[in-house]
Formats: structure tokens, sequence, C-alpha cells
């Protein structure tokens, strides 16, 4: 890669994420309250530095509390953080702006955790030697005229399945235990059940790391997966290469439709890996706190907590709600997903299409 400076233009506003163009990449991520925000820009996931930092000007990269910009020449492939700074008010209006935060782009597709340290980013300072990094990933994939099936529920038989557990023991017999690989190597399997669906349980991005101190002290990590921090990006540690985690899931996803099986999600919206006062700063926290989540009333840094998780997602905010419904478009429309189950908290799973 070259390392050279990029040259840095206006960009657009009008989706979030990273978007590769022509020209370049072009970089919008929603944030009310920041003052400043910079763009940090790695050549590799493991890099503690960015080779270039691009620090937005508000008059020129701002379009209503969206923050944007256009990289010219920038090559796919490259790892980023977003860092916004500003005025913090947790008791007022619930702002936890922290300029000490390396943070994940919430519509990232690929995310890398190879650094990542959950403790680190609970505690005041900077994490960027310790934080998840995004990747700006080509989309090219040949679906080969692959296309969801459309199969009535009312004659449906689901298997429910954890793609990490489903093949992690030897006796599985597959090349690429634990992933989506794996799933792949047992379809004929799954055929001989006279299954029509597999229900996955949770396969967006999550923190392994999000345990009880004395669960994370007998070395153990979170392994069901209700924990999400990406909400457009599957679970890395499912992939076998976690930087073609996207497309892994894709060729899974292909392999069961050849296979005359469909794919249902279980998604997990109602909180996130960021827990509550005391939890994590991964993105949302830092971007758009006072709108991401729900919030107390009378005492604004404390998060309404209905999931038992920490926190609890505030749907009602309009862009969250435009966010999670992409979210939803986007794992149907780009990853030719069937269908979704949301669990409540009593473990009951609650089927949609």
């Amino acid at each position: 890669m070259n390392r050279s400076t990029y040259p840095v233009q206006a960009g657009s506003w009008e989706q979030g994420g990273a978007i590769i163009l022509e020209s370049g990449i072009n970089f919008c991520v929603f944030s009310r309250y920041a003052e400043r925000v910079e763009l940090l820009l790695f050549e590799r996931d493991d890099d503690l530095e960015p080779f270039q930092i691009v620090t937005l000007d508000p008059r020129v990269h701002r379009t209503f509390y969206f923050w944007h910009c256009l990289v010219e020449g920038l090559p796919d492939g490259v790892y980023y953080n977003w860092r916004v700074d500003g005025r913090c008010d947790t008791r007022e209006t619930g702002c936890r702006v922290d300029g000490g935060k390396a943070l994940l782009d919430p519509w990232c597709t690929t995310v890398s955790d190879r650094l990542w340290d959950r403790g680190r980013a609970c505690r005041p300072g900077d994490n960027l030697a310790h934080a998840m990094r995004s990747q700006v990933v080509r989309d090219d994939y040949d679906w080969e005229g692959d296309a969801p099936l459309f199969i009535p529920l009312n004659h449906a038989v689901i298997y429910e399945m954890h793609v990490g557990g489903f093949t992690h023991h030897d006796s599985s017999g597959v090349a690429h235990p634990g992933t989506f690989a794996g799933v792949i190597e047992k379809i004929p399997y799954l055929q001989s059940l006279g299954i029509t669906h597999v229900e996955l349980m949770p396969v967006m991005a999550f923190d392994t790391q999000d345990v009880p101190p004395t669960t994370a002290a007998l070395g153990l990590e979170n392994y069901w997966g209700y924990s999400t921090h990406s909400f457009f990006a599957p679970h890395p540690g499912f992939a076998c290469d976690p930087g073609r985690a996207r497309d892994e899931f894709r060729d899974m996803v292909k392999a069961l439709h050849r296979a005359g099986i469909g794919v249902i999600l279980d998604v997990v919206f109602n909180h996130t890996a960021e827990g509550g006062e005391g939890g994590p700063t991964i993105s949302f926290k830092s971007l758009g706190n006072e709108a991401f989540y729900h919030l107390d009333f009378e005492d604004r840094r404390r998060y309404r907590d209905y999931t038992g998780c920490g926190n609890t997602v505030n749907c009602n905010h309009p862009m969250v709600a435009r966010f999670l419904v992409d979210s939803l478009l986007y794992w149907t429309r780009q990853m030719h997903v069937g269908g979704f189950t949301h669990h409540d908290s009593s473990g009951v799973a609650h089927p949609g299409t």
C-alpha cells in the first residue's frame, strides 16, 4: 500500500459506512454531539498506529448530524476506526462522547477483533492499541443466481443451530470445525433429518469477552453470541479467514439453498455488547448514546435495562429504527437470509419473515 497521504474531499452523507467508489472510498457516520471527528486509517488490523488520520472540518464534512469524507485513491482492504470528541454531558443530555476511544463503524460489514481488550474499553483513556477495527471490503461476490427460498412456515421443520457448536467436536468429522464452512460439510446430514430450515443462533459480530469477571477468570468466553456489537457484520470467529467472514457466510447460505434448506437468523436488537454505565465504549456510546439507548429520565447517566444485559436499545428513535431496519434489509438483500426470529427475556422465540 502507498503510505503517502491520500487526498480528502467532502464526500457524501447519503449512506452510512464505507462505500467504495471509482474515485476512492466514501466514509460516513452519525453523531449529533460530536465537535471533532477523526477517521483513523490502518494498513493491517494489528497496526497500533494509523498511517493516516483524517480530521473532518464541520464546515465541509458535516451534513445535519452526519460526518462524511471521500478519501481519494484509497484501496479496499484498509482497516479503520472513528474517533469523536466534544461535549460530554451524561446528566442532562445523556451524551457520552469519549475522545479517547477508537470506535467501530456501526455500518461496517467486516470487523477484526484481533486486538480487542474489553477491559481497556471500559476504563477511561486511550484504547487505540486494543480496539476492534472496521475493514473496507470490496463486494464482488458471485451468487450464481441464488435467491432466498420461500417455504411456507406451516410446512417448516426448523433446526436451531449454533454455528460454532454444531461442528466443534471432533466427532463432526469436518475439516473446519466451528465455522460457516463446517456447516457446509454437514449439509448431507441436515438433509437426512428432513428439515426445511436452519435457524442460526446469533451470527452478527459479537463480543466473546462479554462475560462476568468470575467467568473470565476461568478462561471462558461468551459462547452463545447474544452480545452483538456490529449489526451488519458476520461474526469473525465463525470464519476460516476473518477478513472473508461476509463471503464465507454467503458460501454457506448458497450451499444450503442448493440443498433446499432455508436460512433464518436469530437476531439480537434489544441490547448491545456495550452494557450499562460501567460497560465498554465500542461505537454507539460515544457516537450517539443519547439516541441509541433508553436512559433514565431523572439521571441520564443511568441506562434503563429492560433486558437484563445492561442496556436497552431505543428503537423509538427514528435514526435507530432506520438503522435496524437497514440491517434487516441488508441481511435479506445482500446476504440472502429468508427470515428472522427474536428471543425475548424468557427465552421464547418469536419468528418473523
